[in-house]
């Protein structure tokens, strides 16, 4: 997940803050995301909490995307240097302070299980995904399981830059969109062969970067060519833009109710993926128009800040909770581990995001 505040660095559209450049309802769709995420693993699991986690990493995908072609627009190239300097000091500083207090959290019996060496220092070297489908699961500390998601995004920064650079210097912005939509294919086609030819479960398609990149690749596409942050895409009226958004949604919604394995793991991920696009160009667009003044809000902006901590830590909590007083009806562990995490999530957005951000600053590009 990337932060808001590398979301701020040149002219804003409107409803945006006063910072120099800011995406708009970007932070109210971490909300969203955050809040799928957490009411799923809370205990309604009818929500698609999966679903939640292809929104943050369609996200991600977009924003990254945005940033390098801005800078690259402005510098005439991509400082590769930086790009993974700011990567560190936004992604490190919380996931290892988080990791940390997942395992004082299983030590001191607040949750079941013991965590191992081996399993927390393949959670630290980013392997979360692929030790998830190994024994090493069993030593993960409770509640850091979300940390796959982290894994994926880690190996796609790894990769992405290069690709993004050698695009933007070499072809047009169609052709690049184009280009990283012909690698989604490619990744469709992949999940088809492993569930069809080598009938791999359910987990390895859900938790593997190759599996599950191209929700971020998707977003890349966008950040390319048809980007609503920039003034050659087309402009859509508040209705249409309204009309358009919902009926993506309840496109999203229909490819939820088909239940069959085959389809559920391989082309539901394309599906819901590149129905993404349209919302996000909606929301983006049109941020006062509607229910999407909502995403804009300030206490749902405010969430939207804190989703990278809430994300990392909230299971952790809940897990805790339900463990401590299995009691507890779904929604008082809703309200009981949602204050506790944004207490926690706040804590942490000071104490490291804060000053990792002043790190950050010092290298940036743009």
């Amino acid at each position: 997940m990337v932060s808001s505040a590398a979301a701020r660095s040149g002219q804003a559209v409107s409803g945006a803050p006063t910072s120099p450049f800011y995406i708009p309802s970007l932070d109210g769709l971490r909300a969203v995301s955050i809040a799928i995420v957490f009411i799923s693993h809370a205990g309604y699991t009818a929500i698609p909490g999966g679903f939640g986690v292809t929104v943050f990493f369609f996200l991600s995908g977009y924003l990254i995307t945005t940033l390098l072609r801005r800078e690259f627009d402005t510098n005439g190239t991509v400082s590769l240097r930086n790009f993974y300097w700011r990567r560190v000091w936004r992604i490190f500083p919380p996931m290892y302070a988080a990791l940390a207090f997942a395992v004082i959290v299983s030590l001191t019996g607040l949750t079941i299980g013991t965590p191992t060496v081996p399993a927390v220092a393949a959670q630290a070297l980013h392997l979360s995904n692929y030790a998830s489908l190994t024994q090493l699961n069993e030593g993960m500390p409770f509640g850091t399981h979300v940390f796959w998601s982290l894994a994926v995004e880690e190996h796609f920064y790894l990769i992405f830059p290069v690709c993004a650079l050698f695009l933007l210097r070499r072809y047009a912005p169609q052709a690049q969109a184009a280009a990283l939509l012909a690698v989604c294919a490619l990744a469709l086609v992949w999940r088809m062969v492993l569930v069809a030819l080598f009938e791999v479960s359910e987990n390895r398609i859900f938790f593997s970067t190759d599996t599950r990149i191209d929700a971020i690749l998707f977003g890349c596409a966008m950040g390319l060519y048809l980007n609503p942050m920039n003034g050659d895409s087309p402009r859509w009226s508040g209705r249409k833009a309204l009309t358009i958004a919902a009926a993506a949604t309840a496109f999203i919604l229909a490819t939820m109710v088909i239940r069959q394995e085959f389809y559920r793991d391989t082309v539901r991920y394309s599906l819901q993926s590149m129905a993404l696009a349209p919302i996000f160009y909606a929301a983006i667009q049109q941020p006062d128009y509607g229910p999407f003044r909502l995403l804009n809000l300030a206490w749902v902006r405010f969430i939207g800040v804190l989703s990278y901590s809430l994300y990392l830590v909230h299971l952790v909590v809940i897990l805790a909770l339900r463990n401590v007083r299995p009691e507890l009806s779904t929604p008082a562990v809703i309200m009981v581990a949602g204050l506790i995490s944004i207490a926690i999530a706040y804590a942490f957005h000071v104490g490291f995001e804060r000053p990792a951000a002043r790190m950050r600053k010092r290298y940036a590009s743009i």
